[in-house]
């Protein structure tokens, strides 16, 4: 798991934005102490239905995330965690370093056993060469060779994707995953809570409410 180029936005705009339902007049200015206790208060007045957290949907952070094919499955299943654009399996399979993407989690025997499928598919000539009938069969078993891979490659193997997302949704992904039996979920989870500005505050906010 690696986290790189990591900003945050609006942080400040949004924790001002907080009081809106409270102001009848609005001034340009910047946020202050009492922002920051008024957005730590709604979260943890949100603990348990999510309800006051509201604002955190406009802290927008972006980064390049690396984790393993296992893990990002995981990571689909929310819906404001988003892909700007990725590395990519189906173009490009054959063309990784092989010894350079899987986590040390992933059994040596099948990293050679992807290595000799690589080697096999690269090993197939130039199809342009070839006669009409031959260019068929050839194409047809380059084609299975390269579904083989797909299909043969391990959950430990690691893509890196540009990432759109907001506070609201990490601290869901922190409170349902910072303990989870895959360590890239811990690992990521620690790392927010180190890099963010104000998340630490916020989880442990969001947990104090469950004492109200």
């Amino acid at each position: 798991m690696k986290i790189e180029n990591l900003k945050v936005y609006d942080l400040e705009e949004s924790l001002i934005a907080s009081g809106f339902p409270m102001r009848t007049e609005l001034v340009s200015r910047h946020a202050d102490e009492k922002d920051v206790k008024r957005g730590l208060n709604l979260t943890k007045a949100s603990y348990g239905n999510g309800a006051h957290a509201q604002w955190l949907t406009g802290v927008r952070v972006a980064f390049d995330l690396t984790f393993t094919n296992k893990a990002w499955v995981e990571a689909e299943r929310y819906r404001f965690f988003e892909f700007v654009s990725s590395q990519s399996t189906m173009h490009k399979i054959t063309k990784f370093n092989l010894d350079n993407q899987y986590n040390e989690y992933v059994d040596p025997r099948v990293i050679a056993i992807m290595k000799e499928k690589v080697a096999e598919y690269n090993s197939i000539g130039n199809l342009d060469m070839l006669d009409v009938k031959l260019h068929s069969e050839m194409l047809e078993q380059k084609k299975r060779k390269y579904l083989e891979i797909l299909y043969t490659n391990p959950a430990g193997f690691e893509l890196t994707a540009r990432m759109t997302t907001n506070y609201r949704c990490l601290l869901n992904i922190y409170i349902q995953r910072h303990d989870h039996r895959l360590p890239e979920w811990r690992e990521f989870c620690a790392q927010m809570l180190e890099e963010l500005p104000y998340f630490k505050e916020l989880v442990e906010a969001y947990y104090s409410g469950k004492e109200i």
